[in-house]
Formats: structure tokens, C-alpha cells, sequence
């Protein structure tokens, strides 16, 4: 399917790794110029790189905190006036809310509500003066389904989540809408980090551990970043324009509920 892309100006935030970088390189692969985006330099030039291959694609790298004033400016300093906006940022830390001081408290809702914010004040008017637009915010599963000792980064996505909702309503007439996708359990880094905790704690191995907790899923297994990718760039297309306020829920079924 043409998703109606080509040539469009996008920038992806905290795309050097895991789904980020597979939103990055579906974008790449329907035609867009793409700007992404990590604080580990080395990392970001490795993925540049990677897919900097794919035919046809404009890559440009941007070594920056999304979560800083500054980090903001240079990713727009790269693209001035972007077609779409792929939001999305580490989340704090397992731990339980009792030991969460105000500052850690503060700081993530900041990465995880506030920083979207700011990035879609500073992009929304000219894609509303060229009546084309394109947010997609990166959640959490959690947002739906909380999960205890991720209390703070399920606080202050489902924050995200309801502010944008009203805020998706005014814009959608002018053909710029916002949604959310919120991953369950994907194949990154982060899953196998978080896994190997598991693994050390329970004495058993990264294998078993990884086999016990995709027998949790209905579909028996992780998802693939790939998988996620097109999704978002399904999102982010000219036949998507229909599509705002919503929240894409991609678990593989884990979630019980029929809404």
C-alpha cells in the first residue's frame, strides 16, 4: 500500500534503538525525510548508518535530550516545520512509590507527559496552516492495564493520554490528527534488560525467563519491532486521516478487555 508519504518531513524521537528506530525506518521506507534522535552519540551514528541503506530514505541524526529545552531545539533546528511527530521517551525505572522522591516524581512526568507536550506546541501551527499533520505518542500498555513498581510511568502516560485527548478534537478538522500506540511486550533491549533483573533474581536463566513471560501472551510470544513500525507509519499516512484520538493497544492479546 502507497501510505501517501513521500517527501514528508518527520522526526522521531529517541530512535537510536528498540521501537523508536523501527518507527524510524518505516518511516524511511514509504519516502519520508527522516530526523532521529538519541543521547548516546555512538549508538546514534551506528543506527544512521544501519539506515541511512534504505533506498530512497533522507536520514538525518540529531545527538540530543528530547527531555532538555536544548535538546528540543536542535531537533528542530534539523527540521524546522515537520510533517509528523513520533513522541517518545524512556520511562522511569521499576521501584516502588514508596521510595519515589518529589524530584523523581517530577522528573518523570516531565520525560514522559510534559516533553510531548512541549514538542507538539512547537509543531502543531504550521501543520495546521499546511492542513496536514501527523502525532503519534509512544505509551505504554501500562496506560490501560497499570502494572505495580511502573506506577510513575503509568501516572504520567495516562496524563499524556487524556490531556491530548481534548487537544485532538480541535485540530482533526484541519487534517491533523494525534493518537497514541501502546506497546505490550516487544523485543528490545529494554525487554531483555528488564528480563535478565527477572532472571538474577529467580536464579534461572535470560532463556527461561523470557520463555515464562511470553507463555503469558495469547500470541505465545514477543512482538517484533518491524511490527510496531508499521503500525505507526500506518498512522502517520495520507489514508489515516480518520484516525484521531485513539489509542492503538498492540499486545498480542494480553490485555482482557473488549474496549
Amino acid at each position: 500500500m502507497d501510505l501517501g508519504l513521500a517527501g514528508r518531513k518527520a522526526i522521531v524521537c529517541a530512535s537510536s534503538r528498540g521501537l523508536g528506530k523501527a518507527c524510524a525506518r518505516a518511516l524511511l521506507e514509504a519516502g519520508c525525510e527522516v530526523v532521529i534522535n538519541g543521547r548516546d552519540g555512538k549508538t546514534l551514528a551506528a543506527t544512521a548508518a544501519e539506515l541511512g541503506q534504505i533506498a530512497g530514505g533522507k536520514i538525518i541524526a540529531v545527538a540530543a535530550d528530547v527531555a532538555t529545552p536544548e535538546g528540543q531545539k536542535a531537533l528542530l533546528a534539523a527540521c524546522p516545520q515537520p510533517d509528523i511527530l513520533i513522541n517518545n521517551n524512556a520511562g522511569p525505572p521499576l521501584r516502588d512509590f514508596r521510595e519515589l522522591s518529589r524530584q523523581q516524581m517530577l522528573d518523570g512526568v516531565t520525560a514522559n507527559m510534559i516533553v510531548a507536550i512541549e514538542l507538539i506546541q512547537k509543531v502543531i501551527d504550521p501543520m495546521l496552516a499546511r492542513r496536514f499533520g501527523r502525532i503519534v505518542n509512544i505509551t505504554s500498555g501500562a496506560v490501560k492495564a497499570p502494572l505495580a513498581g511502573l506506577d510513575l510511568s503509568s501516572g504520567a502516560r495516562a496524563g499524556l493520554t487524556a490531556f491530548l485527548a481534548g487537544v485532538a478534537r480541535t485540530v482533526a478538522d484541519k487534517n491533523v490528527t494525534i493518537n497514541n500506540i501502546l506497546p505490550g511486550a516487544f523485543d528490545t533491549d529494554r525487554l531483555r534488560a528488564t528480563l535478565g533483573k527477572a532472571a538474577e533474581a529467580k536464579g534461572i536463566t535470560l532463556e527461561a525467563a523470557a520463555a515464562a513471560r511470553a507463555a503469558t501472551i495469547p500470541a505465545k510470544r514477543f512482538g517484533e519491532p518491524a511490527e510496531f513500525g508499521a503500525a505507526c507509519a500506518f498512522l502517520c499516512s495520507s489514508r489515516a486521516g480518520y484516525i484521531t484520538g485513539q489509542n492503538l493497544l498492540i499486545d498480542g492479546g494480553l490485555f482482557p478487555g473488549a474496549f
